[in-house]
């Protein structure tokens, strides 16, 4: 069992190479690097994964802060479970502990999802992880919505925001950042009343 001592390890789940930089499948890169931004840190290379990390303190100074690392697999979505589980078992990361940040179909662009444990709906970066180290792990849903007419769910997650969606993409990426440093610092009930909608 986890206890507050314990580090978090912050997943976003997205593809490598700045072809896919700003994909609506990348969302939770962008959350980590502004996460990163937030605790003055700089993603490197893992020495222990395919993956980059920045390590740091989450929440006020004091008994509150929580230390975390930030994480980007960079082995692409599908194999995100090995990155992933390579770096929970380095760091002794309880598997409550940690939180995959990722685009989500089934909610409305604009909404986020907060919950633990649960299935993969379809998203690979989850069904790796899944199945590398279980379903009990938190999950932050950015909700990017349903394709147009017959777009393909393959095409539509790996092309970027549409202008509309930019408009509101940077509030909605700090949201989403904050909604993580919420379920550290207060829980994922206080997390979930605040952010979910």
């Amino acid at each position: 069992m986890s206890d507050a001592t314990d580090p978090w390890l912050i997943v976003g789940l997205g593809n490598p190479g700045p072809d896919c930089a700003a994909n609506r499948h990348n969302v939770g890169f962008m959350v980590a690097d502004l996460l990163a931004t937030r605790i003055g840190g700089k993603f490197k290379r893992a020495q222990k994964a395919q993956a980059q990390v920045v390590e740091g303190r989450i929440g006020p100074p004091g008994p509150a802060s929580r230390r975390v690392v930030l994480v980007k697999p960079m082995s692409y979505m599908n194999l995100s479970g090995g990155p992933v589980t390579a770096l929970r078992d380095f760091y002794k990361v309880p598997t409550d502990h940690v939180v995959a940040i990722h685009d989500e179909l089934d909610v409305d662009y604009g909404s986020l999802r907060l919950k633990l444990g649960g299935g993969d709906n379809g998203h690979n970066g989850l069904k790796s992880m899944t199945k590398a180290m279980g379903p009990d792990y938190h999950r932050v849903r950015f909700g990017i919505g349903r394709p147009p007419g017959r777009m393909q769910v393959a095409d539509f997650v790996l092309k970027d925001f549409s202008s509309t969606e930019r408009k509101e993409l940077e509030f909605l990426v700090d949201r989403s950042a904050d909604a993580v440093e919420c379920l550290l610092a207060e829980g994922l009930e206080r997390a979930q009343s605040a952010y979910n909608s």
